[in-house]
């Protein structure tokens, strides 16, 4: 009798032991600070994610990663470009505010005392890295050089940079744009030259960024890390190893319906930079261009799968943030109108997805916008930034979808003289303050893709009235900081 009563207190013992130790354990892990991977990719349209609207491409690591997190079907970017993007995403200022336009990082007009992301990261302990193109880089020339273009050196503890032969690697090559005779095979700069590459993976940039960053996950996996990936595919020109154009052949691409008169309504300022007709492309060499985009998306998504897959096998995933967008769209043909730029659609929304650990997969449709970013992510790893940023934390929409953070997304362009403002139903774009230079209104439920311009329209006066005023008031909430800029725009 007396060894059962001596044996039962003993089990008790133990179990209250194991349960504070249990207890402890918990406190401990769940103290503990949560790692941030942040990839994004150049020149990345939502149209050509398959998880998105595209089925007629292959992106299985993006689509899993949004399998397993939030997926956001109507994020924006600031500014169709990659440095005023990139500089308004990590500093989290709308580039009005700061009259940021240029291949800058945007440290010099935002200045010394405001903290990027990434910055504020490694003040709060964090090991923050960048690998290859956070801040603006110049695609080709800088990662033909390996240098680190506009970046902003306060903002990292270690920085790295992925070198590649770009348009100039190994393989067969061909100018699709600007080459109606089809004999120049390629060219450097910022045209649509492909070259279905030699090689595997590592012989080019992405491949490259995929091992460094998989290496750094490996090394720093013991401390809270900011870990950003630059994937510069598919930004032009458009390299990627032979085996991602085989899913792909040009003559299957299905291009965007060419529209008769479609740029009658159009005002001159919202004709594209680069056109199938500027760019004296024929309708083979506009399905070689889509095709070798697809390829080179692949290939980046590839590059994609090979990181998440450290951190899982690392055993980081279920504490660590992952997010994955690009810094602006770019066109495939939509109007003839090619690359970024424009205010339509195609070029200036943009994939983005946030996995969280132990929040449950979801879509979100709310507007949301690529500053959003900022708060979002310092807010979901316990930290508190400075009130003047202008993004919106997203974290309510993590905790629940269905709440809606934006009732309208705004961009700009065209050294901040041009606007989109994007609501439920209609997107509006002006081209100058005093909306001298042109209008554009599509009604998005009728006319998704944006062929009939209704801004002339008497019929829709009252909407035209009503979203110039959604953008007269969204300039001056843009401008209200204490950045000390003049606003006054020439």
């Amino acid at each position: 009798m007396i060894r059962k009563i001596l044996f039962f207190f003993f089990l008790c013992t133990m179990t209250a032991q194991f349960s504070i130790g249990q207890s402890k354990s918990t406190k401990k892990n769940s103290s503990k600070k949560p790692n941030v991977l942040f990839i994004i990719a150049d020149d990345l349209t939502a149209t050509a994610i398959s998880s998105y609207e595209n089925q007629a491409i292959h992106t299985p690591n993006i689509d899993a990663l949004a399998a397993q997190g939030t997926r956001y079907t109507r994020t924006y970017s600031q500014y169709p470009v990659c440095g005023p993007s990139r500089a308004s995403l990590l500093f989290g200022y709308y580039p009005n505010a700061t009259q940021t336009y240029g291949y800058v990082s945007g440290r010099e007009n935002v200045g010394p005392t405001r903290k990027s992301m990434p910055e504020f990261f490694k003040d709060n302990g964090y090991y923050t890295a960048r690998v290859s193109k956070i801040y603006h880089m110049g695609v080709p020339i800088d990662i033909e050089k390996g240098s680190n273009g506009t970046d902003d050196e306060a903002s990292w503890t270690e920085r790295f940079n992925s070198q590649g032969a770009e348009w100039q690697a190994a393989g067969e090559a061909e100018l699709v744009q600007n080459n109606p005779y089809g004999n120049l095979p390629r060219k450097g700069g910022n045209v649509m030259t492909v070259v279905k590459a030699d090689g595997d993976d590592l012989a080019h940039s992405d491949g490259k960024t995929a091992q460094k960053a998989s290496e750094l996950i490996r090394e720093h996996k013991n401390e809270p890390f900011f870990l950003a990936v630059g994937l510069v595919r598919p930004h032009v020109p458009f390299v990627a190893p032979k085996k991602y154009f085989e899913p792909y052949p040009h003559h299957q691409m299905v291009l965007p319906p060419k529209v008769e008169n479609d740029w009658d309504d159009i005002p001159a300022r919202g004709i594209n930079y680069v056109t199938s007709v500027n760019g004296e492309m024929s309708e083979e060499q506009e399905k070689k261009a889509v095709a070798a985009y697809y390829a080179s998306v692949s290939y980046m998504d590839a590059q994609v799968g090979k990181i998440l897959k450290t951190l899982k096998d690392e055993g980081l995933d279920e504490n660590t943030i992952v997010v994955f967008t690009s810094d602006h769209g770019f066109h495939l043909g939509e109007h003839r109108f090619w690359m970024k730029v424009s205010l339509h659609e195609e070029s200036v929304r943009v994939p983005m997805i946030i996995k969280v650990p132990g929040k449950s997969p979801a879509v979100c449709h709310s507007f949301t916008e690529l500053l959003d970013l900022y708060p979002t992510l310092t807010e979901l790893a316990g930290l508190k930034t400075n009130k003047q940023l202008q993004g919106k934390s997203l974290k309510t929409t993590l905790d629940n979808p269905i709440n809606a953070v934006r009732d309208m997304a705004f961009s700009v362009s065209q050294g901040g003289k041009s606007f989109l403002v994007r609501t439920d139903k209609w997107a509006y774009i002006q081209y100058d303050e005093d909306a001298d230079a042109g209008m554009e209104l599509f009604d998005m439920d009728l006319d998704p893709k944006q062929y009939n311009n209704l801004a002339h329209n008497p019929k829709y006066e009252i909407v035209l009235k009503e979203m110039q005023q959604n953008l007269k008031a969204k300039l001056a909430a843009v401008r209200e900081n204490d950045l000390g800029i003049d606003y006054n725009i020439k």
